[in-house]
C-alpha cells in the first residue's frame, strides 16, 4: 500500500526570524575592526537602523527598493548619502563631482570619519554614529495643504523612516559644505558633524535643523 504524503509544515514569519537570529554570525566586525554589541535607545527607529554584523557594508542594490532600505547596514546608507552631498532639497547646490558616482570612495570616507571618532572618544564609533542619530532625528515636522485660498500650516509627527533619511542626509551635506574649497578634509569634517551630534551640540547642523523644524511645528500646533 503507498503511505498517504504528509503536507508540508510551513514555517511561520516567527519562526524564520528566530531561525535567522540563531545561524547569524555574532562574531563578525564591520570593516574587521568594530563590532555591533549595544542596543538601540531609540525605539521608534529600531526597526529601521539595522546595525546587523558584517564585515563590508555594501549590499550591491539588492534593497534598492525604498520600503526595503532599513535592511541596508546604517553605514551604507551615510556612504549612500555621502555620494549626492550636493544636493539640498530639490536643488544641486554644490557640485558632488567629486564622488563620481564611487561608492568605494563614499565609503573610503565614512571608514576615515569612524576612525577618528574611535580615536577621540576611545569607543565603539558605530555606538557613536546611532546615538548621534538618536540624538538629532526629527520627532514632527510641518505640513503644507491648500484649504481654499488659504495655505494651512499643520504640525505632524515624522514616521521613523524619514527620521533616519533626514538624519543622514543632514550629516553628509553639513560635512561636504565644511569641507567645500577648504583645507579642511571631508572626512574629518563628517567626523566632527558626528561627534557634535553625539553630543548634542548646536555646533551640529543636524541637531539645529531638528531644533529650528519642531520649533515650527509647535508654532503650527
Amino acid at each position: 500500500m503507498m503511505k498517504e504524503k504528509r503536507p508540508a509544515k510551513r514555517r511561520t514569519k516567527k519562526q524564520g526570524i528566530e531561525k535567522r537570529e540563531k545561524t547569524k554570525f555574532t562574531g563578525m566586525k564591520l570593516f574587521g575592526r568594530w563590532d555591533s554589541n549595544f542596543e538601540l535607545m531609540d525605539l521608534g527607529m529600531k526597526n529601521y537602523i539595522n546595525i546587523e554584523p558584517r564585515l563590508l557594508p555594501r549590499s550591491a542594490g539588492t534593497h534598492r527598493n525604498r520600503f526595503h532600505k532599513s535592511r541596508m547596514h546604517v553605514v551604507e546608507r551615510l556612504a549612500l548619502h555621502m555620494m549626492i552631498s550636493g544636493h539640498a532639497g530639490k536643488k544641486h547646490k554644490l557640485t558632488s563631482g567629486k564622488f563620481g558616482g564611487s561608492f568605494s570612495t563614499a565609503l573610503e570616507i565614512v571608514e576615515k570619519a569612524l576612525d577618528i571618532l574611535e580615536k577621540k572618544e576611545k569607543k565603539n564609533p558605530v555606538e557613536i554614529l546611532v546615538r548621534a542619530i538618536e540624538n538629532s532625528a526629527l520627532r514632527e515636522e510641518i505640513m503644507t495643504y491648500q484649504l481654499g485660498s488659504i495655505v494651512a500650516r499643520e504640525a505632524v509627527v515624522t514616521a521613523p523612516q524619514r527620521r533616519v533619511d533626514k538624519t543622514l542626509r543632514f550629516f553628509a551635506q553639513a560635512a561636504y559644505r565644511s569641507a567645500f574649497n577648504k583645507k579642511k578634509r571631508t572626512h574629518e569634517a563628517l567626523a566632527d558633524e558626528i561627534y557634535a551630534a553625539y553630543k548634542g551640540s548646536t555646533d551640529s547642523y543636524a541637531v539645529k535643523e531638528k531644533d529650528r523644524v519642531e520649533r515650527e511645528a509647535g508654532g503650527a500646533r
